[in-house]
């Protein structure tokens, strides 16, 4: 059978990490929750907004994303 035009869905499971945090930082993040609700005008949990903030970090910055480009191009 040949393929689709769309190719296969990766794989879309979510992986649970769990990590420790100083408590000047985990103020700061719920600080952000809170500032986060007063813009959007909902509520969203710390580990909700984390995914979204570390997957925008590391589209930003570009020594990772090239270093990363060229780690694929040569595996």
């Amino acid at each position: 059978m040949s393929e689709l035009k769309l190719p296969r869905l990766p794989d879309r499971k979510p992986v649970k990490l769990t990590i420790a945090v100083l408590p000047e930082l985990h103020q700061a993040l719920l600080d952000y929750a809170g500032v986060y609700a007063e813009v959007y005008g909902e509520e969203e949990s710390v580990s909700e907004l984390i995914p979204a903030m570390l997957a925008g970090f590391l589209a930003s910055d570009r020594v990772f994303a090239k270093a990363r480009k060229t780690d694929r191009a040569s595996s």
